[in-house]
């Protein structure tokens, strides 16, 4: 039975946000990937088009979340479901730190508006 301890877990910094690898074909897993995001006050992370659905569940704070061009506001508590080929956005317009927990399928990639194509360690 695969465990990764939290002293095990792997932090990319991009775009001003931490991603916080926990689940990933590297510690085991093989369909799914998690990890924990955390988006610093003020931060406005590039739109992207994402490949796979991508889970997000606000653990702290707030996000707008803009899917497709409609932008909701979501807290603590809320989950947004990203399904493939939808646009994605995401603001932290707080003062504070927002983390959130979230879980895709193993191969995930994004695509930025100037077409670079992201493939994240931690969801790979």
């Amino acid at each position: 039975m695969p465990v990764v301890r939290s002293s095990q877990a792997v932090t990319h910094e991009i775009h001003g946000a931490r991603f916080v690898s926990y689940a990933t074909p590297l510690t085991g897993a093989v369909e799914l990937c998690a990890w924990r995001s955390e988006i610093p006050a003020g931060t406005k992370a590039p739109v992207h088009t994402v490949t796979r659905e991508e889970i997000l569940h606000l653990l702290i704070g707030e996000l707008r979340v803009t899917l497709d061009g409609r932008t909701e506001r979501i807290t603590a508590g809320d989950t947004v479901i990203v399904n493939p080929g939808t646009v994605l956005g995401l603001e932290n317009p707080a003062e504070h730190t927002a983390i959130s927990w979230v879980t895709a399928p193993v191969g995930l990639a994004a695509e930025l508006a100037d077409g670079t194509r992201l493939t994240p360690p931690w969801a790979n």
